[in-house]
């Protein structure tokens, strides 16, 4: 079924051709940030982080600031939260081209809500580094951060990365690094805090199979063997959030390479020219993993048991006058504000970012 009715919905402006990979932050006076990056194509050395903002009460989003200026790294992924001693801080990737496996993390602060900003840092040193969603901040103030590694593979693109958990207790001027074993090929972790102090964390999956599941009883320093849910993954970013009534809502890509299996074992979105450099073999021959599947239509799922089971699952954004050109409608962000409204961001078409609005009544009909 598909949500029938958005609140509103909005497109952010934007500087360049290509955009992806947003994420949201709501501040405490209301304005609402979006992070994501732009520019000509993925991988390529002018993309750079975008930010916009949309004021409480307004209904646009203001044109766009570039918060990066690295002009030989394509710098990706950006993430918005407050630190544990009151910043803003800015998170984001910078590679070498399409190779993630020399990616580093870097960094920037703002004591201003994001008006004005710090000097740009590393974060993270070691090549291969990558983040794509916001940690979670314990009541005693730990930072728990999920990242993963890159990681070349002999058959296949980053079938081999594996996720990990950043912890700092000092805002983040040092880390301890717990590897979440039995993790290979999940990344992007999507984390959550559940009932009695879990944290839930979410998997997209390398092999497009499902979206898996662990848990840490332990501040994250030790988590289950990850499972498969019952909800698909297609090698593509998921997001999880708690609601304000305790419930886990997800936005997902609901489809696999079971049910949509690609023409070719390529991410579409780079030039074919940087993909020949990674040594990417061309057809379907099994490999560590999946690329190249549809990443539309866009769902959303609720769950009461912290992640176990799923129910009110619904479209949010479909194309069902699919072409040759698949469309895609990627890498969403979810939060839920005071007054209960939810927000969510996400790719469209790889041309813009796209804001929608709804309530949880409109999943739960």
């Amino acid at each position: 079924m598909n949500i029938q009715a958005f609140k509103s919905e909005a497109d952010i402006p934007t500087m360049y051709p290509h955009n992806h990979a947003s994420n949201l932050h709501l501040l405490e006076n209301g304005d609402l940030l979006c992070v994501w990056f732009g520019g000509s194509r993925e991988g390529k050395p002018d993309i750079s982080i975008m930010c916009s903002r949309k004021k409480k009460g307004d209904q646009e989003w203001s044109s766009p600031t570039v918060l990066s200026e690295d002009t030989e790294r394509s710098e990706q992924n950006p993430i918005l939260f407050e630190n544990t001693n009151g910043e803003l801080m800015l998170v984001y990737t910078a590679q070498i081209g399409v190779h993630q496996d020399t990616s580093i993390v870097r960094y920037r602060t703002s004591q201003d809500d994001g008006h004005t900003w710090s000097d740009i840092k590393t974060l993270f040193e070691e090549p291969g580094t990558f983040v794509r969603h916001k940690p979670v901040i314990l009541d005693n103030k730990t930072i728990v951060f999920p990242a993963y590694y890159c990681m070349r593979s002999s058959t296949g693109f980053l079938g081999n990365d594996y996720s990990v958990i950043k912890t700092s207790t000092d805002h983040g001027k040092t880390w301890n690094e717990y590897e979440i074993e039995h993790s290979k090929g999940l990344v992007h972790m999507s984390l959550v805090q559940g009932a009695n102090d879990k944290l839930i964390g979410f998997f997209r999956s390398r092999k497009s199979d499902n979206i898996y599941r662990t848990v840490s009883e332990d501040e994250g320093k030790s988590w289950s063997v990850p499972k498969p849910t019952e909800l698909m993954n297609n090698n593509s970013s998921i997001q999880a959030t708690k609601l304000n009534n305790g419930d886990l809502a997800i936005i997902f890509n609901d489809t696999n390479a079971e049910t949509a299996p690609p023409a070719e074992n390529r991410p579409p979105w780079f030039e074919k020219s940087d993909m020949d450099t990674v040594g990417l073999e061309k057809g379907l021959v099994k490999h560590e993993s999946i690329w190249g599947v549809e990443r539309n239509p866009l769902s959303i799922a609720i769950s009461d048991n912290d992640g176990q089971t799923w129910k009110n699952k619904k479209n949010v954004y479909i194309r069902e006058d699919v072409s040759e050109e698949k469309p895609e409608f990627s890498y969403p962000a979810i939060l839920q504000d005071n007054n209960g409204e939810i927000h969510l961001t996400f790719t469209f078409l790889r041309q813009y970012i796209k804001h929608i609005v709804i309530t949880e009544d409109s999943i739960k009909k």
